[in-house]
C-alpha cells in the first residue's frame, strides 16, 4: 500500500495553517492599532487655472511726459490738473524776456548783413571790393541767419505745449520755480483706455501671449477682481533684472486710478471642469489611493500644479479616495485607517506661477 499522499497532505495543511496564522496576525495587528491613520479626500471637480503672476502700475495707454529742454523760471501756467487740452495748447510758459531780447538782436544783425551782402555784391561787380570781402560778408550773413533760427528755437522752447489731445493728469511746478532741463513738469494723457505695464520673469514669458485674459487686483479694492487682456510684449528683455515688459489693457469702465500698483495673474491656461486633488496628496508623480484597508501607490499624470490643488489628467477616478499628506514611510500595500479631510473651500482651483 502506497502512503506517499500523506506527507503531501501534511504539507498542504502546514501551508494553509501558516496562511491562516499570517492573516490572523495581520488582522490582530490592524485591529490592535498597529497601522497608520491617514487623512483621505475624494477628488473634486472645479476650474484649474495656470497663471503667470506679476506686478505693475496703472497708466494711460496714450500719454506723454512734458519737460523743458532749457532752464527757465516758470512765468505762467494757464492750465490746471484735470483740464481737457488739445494738441498744441499751451501748458506752461517760462520767462522769455531775455530770449526775446536776444532774438531781436539777432534779427537786427541779420537785417543789417542782408543789406551788406547786397551792397558788397554791387561793389564787387564794380571792382570797388574784392571777392574775398564779398565772400566774408556772405559768410557773416549766413551765420546771422543761423543765429536768428537758434534764437527763435530758444524762444519757442520756453513755451511748453500739449503733444496730444487729452487731460492734464499732473502738474509739477509753480510760478516762480526754476525746473532743471529735462525735469518732467506736466503729464498729459487720455484716461481711456488704461493699461498696466508689468514686469514678467524670463522663465514665465514663454507662457504669455497677446490676447490672454488677465485678472487684476489692487489694494484699494481688496475684494474685487478686474478683467484685462495682454496687448503687447516687449521683444527684448532686461538682461540685469531678467524681466520682460508686458502691457496689459484694462477693460473700459474700471475704477482703477492712474499710478496705482496692481497685482496681475495672466491666465496662461484654464480648464473649466478639472479633476482636482489636494496638493498634499501628490508625491512626485504619484498619489496613494485607499483600496479597502490598504493603500496603493498610483502613478498619475498631473496637469496644472497650484499651491493648494493639483489637476489630475490621467490615473485617477472621481470616486476614489486619495491620502492627503501621507505619513513618512508609507508604502504600497500598507494597511491604514482612514479619516476624512476637512471639507474644501468652495471655488478651490489649481493655479501656478
Amino acid at each position: 500500500m502506497n502512503d506517499s499522499p500523506k506527507p503531501r497532505r501534511r504539507w498542504r495543511r502546514l501551508v494553509l495553517a501558516a496562511a491562516v496564522l499570517a492573516a490572523a496576525a495581520a488582522g490582530a495587528w490592524y485591529f490592535l492599532g498597529g497601522v497608520a491613520t491617514v487623512t483621505v479626500a475624494r477628488p473634486e471637480r472645479g476650474p484649474a487655472v495656470e497663471a503667470v503672476y506679476a506686478t505693475g502700475a496703472v497708466e494711460p495707454t496714450f500719454w506723454a511726459k512734458v519737460s523743458s529742454t532749457v532752464v527757465g523760471r516758470i512765468a505762467e501756467i494757464p492750465v490746471k490738473e484735470g483740464d481737457k487740452v488739445k494738441a498744441g495748447d499751451v501748458l506752461m510758459r517760462l520767462d522769455d524776456r531775455e530770449a526775446k531780447h536776444k532774438l531781436a538782436e539777432a534779427e537786427a544783425k541779420e537785417r543789417f548783413l542782408t543789406q551788406e551782402v547786397a551792397r558788397m555784391s554791387m561793389l564787387a561787380q564794380r571792382d570797388f571790393a574784392s571777392q574775398q570781402q564779398f565772400q566774408r560778408t556772405v559768410s557773416d550773413h549766413a551765420q546771422a541767419v543761423a543765429a536768428v533760427a537758434q534764437a527763435r528755437q530758444r524762444l519757442s522752447d520756453l513755451t511748453l505745449t500739449a503733444p496730444l489731445d487729452g487731460e492734464v493728469l499732473r502738474l509739477d511746478g509753480n510760478v516762480g520755480e526754476v525746473p532743471r532741463a529735462g525735469d518732467v513738469v506736466v503729464w498729459v494723457g487720455q484716461r481711456e483706455p488704461m493699461r498696466i505695464e508689468a514686469e514678467v520673469d524670463e522663465e514665465d514669458i514663454p507662457k504669455v501671449q497677446r490676447g490672454q485674459k488677465v485678472l487684476v487686483k489692487a489694494d484699494a479694492w481688496p475684494n474685487r477682481v478686474f478683467v484685462a487682456h495682454v496687448t503687447s510684449l516687449t521683444p527684448k528683455g532686461d538682461p540685469v533684472s531678467k524681466n520682460y515688459r508686458v502691457r496689459i489693457t484694462l477693460d473700459p469702465g474700471q475704477p482703477l486710478q492712474i499710478g496705482m500698483t496692481a497685482e496681475v495673474n495672466i491666465v496662461a491656461r484654464e480648464t473649466k471642469d478639472a479633476l482636482l486633488v489636494p496638493f498634499g496628496a501628490l508625491r512626485g508623480e504619484a498619489v496613494f489611493v485607499v483600496d479597502g484597508a490598504r493603500v496603493r501607490r498610483r502613478t498619475i499624470k498631473a496637469g496644472i500644479v497650484g499651491t493648494t490643488k493639483v489637476e489630475v489628467l490621467e490615473g485617477l477616478k472621481d470616486n476614489e479616495l486619495v491620502v492627503v499628506d501621507p505619513p513618512p514611510g508609507l508604502k504600497d500595500g500598507d494597511f491604514v485607517k482612514s479619516r476624512s479631510a476637512p471639507a474644501p473651500k468652495e471655488g478651490a482651483a489649481a493655479a501656478a506661477r
